[in-house]
């Protein structure tokens, strides 16, 4: 079967007292958005998954729409933040060069209390879940850039870390999986949608 793993659109920043922030998708990102869903439009989806998370389920929106598909939700694939009072784009972090950022890039900012391990553990029985269930198929799930890197870096045999690479917006990631076992990374940072948008990218730009 073939996953796609997608990384949600451009949010609102949102920073709150108290409470989740849990920021939907900005105005670029719903842009963002639309331009996938009609960039995978010539694609056959046989089922499509997403985050609880507000920004992933707004990405997931227009592909479900053209594809007359449900979309439906896996809790274990949010993100490792998804308790946090503030969303803050990561690369407006980094051109602050925020604490935040910098314990980004160590691999110590932990806003849940989970390990890394205890979060890629989580991840990586989340999707291979969804690869069960899909044998033959094309399947894309909604997600988040800490999600990603950590099914690559497990795909890939990597260490466990905050990450390996910066998904971009709305980016499709492949990975070609089988039922005995076999996964095999095709794509990473897919992004020709967004090429002479205009629109952001993310910490990478073409």
């Amino acid at each position: 079967m073939e996953l796609l793993l997608i990384r949600h659109g451009l949010p609102v920043r949102r920073e709150l007292s108290e409470g989740i922030a849990d920021p939907e998708l900005s105005t670029a990102g719903h842009e963002q958005a639309k331009h996938l869903a009609e960039y995978l439009s010539s694609e056959r989806i046989d089922a499509l998954y997403s985050s609880p998370q507000q920004r992933a389920l707004q990405t997931a929106e227009p592909i479900a729409l053209d594809k007359g598909l449900g979309v439906e939700v896996v809790e274990d694939v949010a993100e490792w933040d998804r308790n946090a009072s503030f969303y803050i784009p990561v690369e407006e972090l980094k051109a602050t060069n925020d604490p935040r950022w910098q314990a980004m890039v160590r691999g110590e900012w932990n806003v849940d209390g989970d390990t890394m391990e205890e979060f890629r553990d989580r991840v990586v029985q989340a999707v291979e879940g969804v690869v069960a269930r899909h044998d033959g198929h094309r399947v894309a799930i909604s997600c988040h850039g800490g999600v990603i890197n950590a099914y690559l870096a497990h795909v890939l045999g990597l260490p466990v870390g905050q990450g390996f690479f910066y998904p971009n917006y709305t980016s499709i990631n492949r990975v070609m999986a089988s039922q005995r076992g076999h996964r095999s990374v095709m794509t990473i940072n897919e992004t020709f949608h967004l090429r002479g948008t205009g629109l952001p990218i993310g910490l990478l730009h073409t």
